[in-house]
Formats: C-alpha cells, sequence, structure tokens
C-alpha cells in the first residue's frame, strides 16, 4: 500500500516527493551504478549460430543464403570503375550499394512476413537477420563516405544541382542512422523509447536512397542494373511503410479479452478468450500481444503457453522490465487484448517417434507448457518427453503445479534443476537422459536464457544427436544493461 501526503497550503513552495528536482537526485545514482552493468551485459548479441560437428543442410540455410547472395553478386555492376585521379573507385562505390542491400533486407525481414519463416529457420532466426543487416549496414556505409569515390565519366542519375542536394540529405541521414542505430544496439534506452525511434529508421534510408538514385555511376538508372537498385530501394521503403503505417495502424490482429489473471512470485500467469474469431496456433509457437490499458499499449512477443486445442489463450510473463513490472501490478481484468500471429517453427515432439527431451529455463517453459496440455496421460514410456527444466529456485518456478501434475500423469518425465540447491545444467544431464537410447534417433528441444539455450544444443551435437530444435526470440536484442526502471523513477509513465 503506497499513502500519500498533502502539501500544507500554507508553507512555501518546495520539492516534493514527486517533483522532477527530486526524483532526479533520488534516481541519479542509481542510473549511474547500472550504466556500467556487468561484464555479461556488455556481451555481443547471439547470432543463433550453434558449434556443429556436422554440416545438416536444410531449407533454413536458404534465406541468409540469398541475402549473402544478394551482397555478393552486385559486384559486376561496378567492377572496372575508374576515379578522377586514374585510380579505381569500384570498391568505394559497391560498399555503398552494399549498405543500401542491407538496410533494404532489415525493412523487409522486419514486416514479419510468415511465408518466409522456413527459409530462415523460424521467425527468431529472422529477426537476427533483420538486426544483423541493419548493422552491418552500418561500418558499410561508413567505408563509402570514408573512401568518397568520385567516378570518371560516369552516368548522371539526375541533374548536377539535384545530385548534390540528394548527396546534403544523404549526409544528414548518415548521422541520424548513427544515432538511430545506437539507441537501437545499446540497451539504456527503455524499451518504449526505442520502439518509436526505431520507427524513423526508414528516413535516412529514404535520404540515402534518393542519393545513390541520382548520384554518377556505372549504369543508367533505366539500365538493368538501375532497375534491379531501384526495386530494391522500392522494397525497403515499401517494407517500412507497411510495418510501420498500414500494419501498425489497421492490421491490429485477433481481439482477446483477459477473463483471468495469477501472480506468482516474478510471474503473472494471463488467460484471454477470444471476442470472435479464435487465433489459431501449434505447440511452441509465440505471438504479439498487445493491450488497451494505459501505459502498457506497447507490443510484445511472447511464446503461447495453452495447448492448441485450448478455447483460451495464456501466456506466462516474468518481471524482467519497465513494462512487465507495471503489469504485475496492474488490475487486467476485462482488458481488451490484441493477438497477432502466430509465429515461429519450434517443435516440441518430433513428426517421427523417439527419444524426446526438453531443455527449459526460466520462462523458456512455455512452449513446452503448450505441448504438455496435448499429451495423452499414461505410463512413461521410451517416446515420453524427458523435461530439464533450469530454475533458481524450484519452489517459485514457473507453472511448477502444472508440471507436476504432468508428471504424475505420465505426460512427461522431470528433473528441475535448481541453482539454490547447487545444481546447475551440464552435458552430463544430456547424456543421461539420452542412455539406451540412439542419440540418432533422438529430439533435443530448447528454449530460455542464451546461455542455456547454446549450451544445451552443444552437448546434444556432442552427444550425435541430429535433431536439435532451439529459440531463443528477443525482438530488440543488444548491448549493456537496462535502465528502464531508474528512467521511469526520473520520468513516470502513466
Amino acid at each position: 500500500m503506497t499513502s500519500t501526503v498533502s502539501p500544507d497550503p500554507t508553507s512555501a513552495p518546495s520539492d516534493g516527493g514527486t517533483s522532477p528536482t527530486r526524483r532526479a537526485r533520488a534516481a541519479a545514482p542509481g542510473i549511474a551504478r547500472t550504466m556500467l552493468g556487468r561484464p555479461r551485459d556488455w556481451r555481443l548479441p547471439p547470432t543463433g549460430l550453434v558449434p556443429s560437428r556436422r554440416l545438416r543442410p536444410h531449407l533454413g540455410w536458404l534465406g541468409p543464403l540469398v541475402v549473402l547472395a544478394s551482397c555478393l553478386a552486385i559486384w559486376p555492376a561496378f567492377a572496372g570503375a575508374r576515379g578522377e585521379e586514374g585510380g579505381s573507385v569500384a570498391f568505394g562505390l559497391y560498399i555503398g550499394a552494399v549498405s543500401i542491400v542491407l538496410m533494404a533486407w532489415s525493412f523487409v525481414l522486419a514486416v514479419r512476413a510468415r511465408w518466409m519463416e522456413p527459409f530462415f529457420g523460424g521467425m527468431d532466426r529472422i529477426y537476427r537477420a533483420h538486426r544483423w543487416a541493419g548493422a552491418l549496414a552500418i561500418p558499410t556505409m561508413f567505408l563509402h563516405t570514408s573512401i568518397e569515390p568520385e567516378i570518371e565519366g560516369g552516368i548522371r542519375g539526375a541533374a548536377e544541382s539535384v545530385a548534390e542536394s540528394a548527396e546534403g540529405l544523404a549526409g544528414v541521414g548518415e548521422y541520424m542512422l548513427y544515432a538511430l542505430v545506437a539507441i537501437s544496439l545499446v540497451r539504456w534506452f527503455p524499451y518504449r523509447w526505442w520502439r518509436w525511434t526505431h520507427k524513423t529508421l526508414g528516413i535516412p534510408f529514404a535520404f540515402a536512397s534518393w542519393h545513390f538514385y541520382t548520384a554518377e555511376k556505372t549504369y543508367a538508372n533505366t539500365s538493368a542494373w538501375g532497375w534491379f537498385f531501384n526495386g530494391v530501394m522500392v522494397a525497403g521503403l515499401a517494407a517500412w511503410v507497411h510495418r510501420v503505417g498500414l500494419r501498425d495502424m489497421f492490421t491490429r490482429g485477433h481481439r482477446y479479452r483477459i477473463t483471468r489473471t495469477e501472480v506468482d512470485a516474478s510471474t503473472i500467469e494471463i488467460e484471454l478468450e477470444p471476442v470472435g474469431r479464435k487465433l489459431d496456433h501449434h505447440a511452441g509457437q509465440f505471438a504479439v500481444l498487445k493491450l488497451d490499458a494505459p501505459g502498457l499499449t506497447e507490443p510484445h512477443v511472447f511464446t503461447i503457453a495453452s495447448s492448441p486445442d485450448s478455447p483460451v489463450m495464456r501466456f506466462f510473463i516474468r518481471d524482467l522490465g519497465d513494462w512487465s513490472h507495471k503489469l504485475l501490478a496492474a488490475d487486467l481484468v476485462g482488458t481488451t487484448a490484441r493477438i497477432e500471429g502466430p509465429y515461429g517453427h519450434f517443435e516440441p515432439v518430433p513428426s517421427s517417434p523417439g527419444r524426446t527431451i526438453w531443455v527449459a529455463g526460466g520462462v523458456g517453459i512455455t512452449p513446452f507448457l503448450s505441448q504438455i496440455d496435448a499429451l495423452a496421460p499414461g505410463e512413461p514410456g521410451p517416446t515420453t518427453p524427458h523435461l530439464i527444466y533450469c530454475v533458481p529456485d524450484a519452489s517459485a518456478a514457473t507453472a511448477r503445479a502444472a508440471l507436476r501434475a504432468a508428471a504424475d500423469e505420465g505426460r512427461i518425465t522431470l528433473d528441475v534443476v535448481a541453482s539454490r540447491d547447487g545444481r546447475r545444467f551440464g552435458p552430463d544431464m544430456l547424456t543421461a537422459a539420452l542412455a539406451g537410447h540412439d542419440p540418432a534417433t533422438a529430439h533435443v528441444a530448447t528454449c530460455g536464457p542464451a546461455g542455456l539455450v547454446k549450451a544445451a544444443a552443444s552437448a546434444a551435437d556432442r552427444a550425435g544427436v541430429t535433431s536439435i530444435m532451439t529459440e531463443d526470440f528477443d525482438i530488440r536484442s543488444g548491448v549493456g544493461p537496462d535502465l528502464s526502471r531508474q528512467i521511469d523513477r526520473l520520468l513516470p509513465v502513466g
């Protein structure tokens, strides 16, 4: 309970407990300490690649290979270009074009087109490709502007005055892009600020595209290469308009209403019923949740914890940031929500029967909860999923009662690995779970913190398992500590 004291109307004005000056003094020490963070806060975001002794080509390679090929294949458009002083300027022109292509890919991948998922291996990997394409566009742009290639005898894309004006805009866009990408990469900025600044990234891309179109080049804008690059730029700009404008404003997802909430330690369980048509999904998929509640309207991604056959939708959300922290304290029953999706190709259970091992960490248990409801009770057998659930404290684990009940019913076998009890996940746990089974026919699925996912997948690979499913979805990623709560004390949000 929070109490407030009304100011004495006869007293002189002062910095009350809610004044900006008072809040700034109270928040400043916490912000300064948190900004430095811990060494692990500054580790580079995961690439999603798990070291493997065996190369297993699959359809999910096609998307990244197409992105790479689109950057390499444009070299012939600039090969042989000579500068005003007689030297080659081919690389300077080429690397600028690579920056344009990478930025366009970043916008296209951000559209969250479900038909693209098979070609990247799931929406989580599409977003990794989106982030890396955007991040790599920065050094390629920097190289291009540092080299300043001036072609001799090139073909103008527009009148000289127009080209010079476009070059000036590109210079503004360059520094704007540096600032916006820095906000994306460093997690000091609260999610709500990052989300809105992220929407403006199309502006520097538009400036860079206009400069690229009007600049002097080795080809005409009406040539085959011209049509190709014009198509790339139009695709990127159209994807940005679609994502920021049309989709966010008009395609809001399926309508639901919250019917029940339950807070357990630092996790809230939210149950929603459809208002109209139900969202169809399969076990292991995730969705974008948007609440029609003051201060909680920003979209967030969560794995669906309910069974595909359930008439309601269920999410488990852990208190990890400013939005989720407010969520736990809010009265949500009756609140309308929009659910967009479903996304993801994570498969807890393989299509062919075999030894199935699940490794989950913290709230990463949710895709497995969705599958557990669909499993039949009975005596545990060779194909009964074996769950290794890694948590700090067994007594505060997410959905612990449901997991114990599922184990008692024989739907799963359960091993809770609690660090408070002195246990941590190790390859020996996976080896023990595989004992007596052929690793070549086994299936290992893992979801949770990036370190656990990588350790479990690497252990499975070393054990000879060929069917390994991983998921570690983070819509933002980045480095550095999160200052959301400290900034909220300074600049509270309703």
